[in-house]
């Protein structure tokens, strides 16, 4: 059995480079796995892009800035060179198994989607994030940004009425996109505007076929995503300096109260309780610590309830101490 079992997949995976087996343009895909494959097409383009960055680690801080609209865009084209213009399947439709089909022919049968067609995906997906990226540069070029001398923007009236058709359009695309979302969670087909507008549809590669990326790989990662997201919600609502401030009386606060004495007591007025330098413009807070103005300023209005991170005692006002510093002439 393991014999024929290994002679299967050695058939299956040369049969995989050769002519593949027609399959039916209109067996539904699941929408998890196309939403799936434009995850993964957006963590690709996100992996390159640091890829690229790391090349300049070493360079001026903010050389790319510039042109990262220009440099993603290119690094985008490229992908799609050697992707979807080579295969019509982006690198996680592949991943997945599935493949563009244009829903402009009138055969039954799969029809890849033309040069015109995956040009025209590759543009309005390019070109809008370009645009929005450049818009803040382009209308002043253009004459179109508010921010002028005042005749030019009193007597613009048609600069006013091209920014409010820009800003119409855009809020007509950003609708559009809604709307076609919503269409997708209903009947299946083109989760993006893009796709609908060009004709392509996501179909299967191959018949019977089996996900590279595994439901349990899938679920691990959504269990871990909402962990993660859980722990963002929880983090910020736990008093970390004051379960440290506890934590710190329970363990070394008999040794310190009972063992040093009144000599601690001296040495505690030399150093902030925060930052461990000398207090400037020292404040106490009602215990024997005494801290930085701005440090416990600063810690005060983070935490309402802000206890000592040395002793743990509950924080009062801070409140100005006088201190007396004896200069010892050599």
């Amino acid at each position: 059995m393991a014999g024929l079992k290994s002679e299967n997949n050695q058939k299956r995976t040369v049969g995989s480079f050769g002519p593949e087996p027609d399959v039916d343009p209109q067996t539904p895909v699941l929408r998890i796995s196309q939403l799936d494959a434009l995850e993964l097409d957006s963590a690709l383009e996100q992996l390159v892009w640091n890829q690229f960055s790391q090349c300049f680690h070493n360079c001026r801080p903010g050389m790319l800035t510039p042109l990262e609209p220009e440099l993603r865009a290119l690094l985008h084209l490229l992908l799609w060179r050697f992707t979807l213009y080579s295969s019509s399947a982006t690198v996680g439709q592949s991943l997945l198994s599935l493949r563009y089909h244009s829903t402009f022919s009138l055969s039954p049968r799969y029809r890849p989607l033309s040069p015109r067609q995956k040009l025209g995906l590759a543009v309005l997906t390019v070109g809008p994030q370009w645009l929005q990226e450049r818009s803040h540069k382009l209308l002043p070029f253009l004459g179109l940004s508010s921010q002028g001398p005042a005749p030019e923007r009193d007597g613009g009236l048609l600069q006013q009425g091209l920014r409010n058709a820009l800003t119409l359009v855009s809020s007509i695309i950003k609708f559009a996109s809604l709307l076609n979302f919503l269409v997708f969670l209903r009947n299946g087909r083109h989760p993006v505007l893009a796709e609908r507008i060009t004709g392509a549809q996501a179909v299967f590669s191959k018949p019977d076929v089996v996900r590279d990326v595994t439901y349990q790989y899938m679920n691990r990662e959504l269990l871990w995503h909402g962990f993660a997201e859980f722990l963002i919600f929880l983090l910020p609502l736990i008093n970390t300096r004051k379960m440290k401030a506890t934590m710190s009386s329970l363990v070394f606060g008999a040794e310190s109260t009972d063992g040093k004495g009144t000599g601690q007591g001296q040495g505690v007025w030399k150093e902030c309780g925060i930052c461990g330098e000398w207090p400037t413009i020292p404040h106490a807070v009602g215990c024997q610590h005494v801290f930085c103005y701005y440090c416990i300023k600063s810690h005060s209005i983070a935490d309402a309830y802000l206890t000592c991170p040395k002793c743990g005692a509950e924080a009062g006002q801070p409140e100005l101490v006088k201190m007396e510093v004896e200069m010892i002439g050599m």
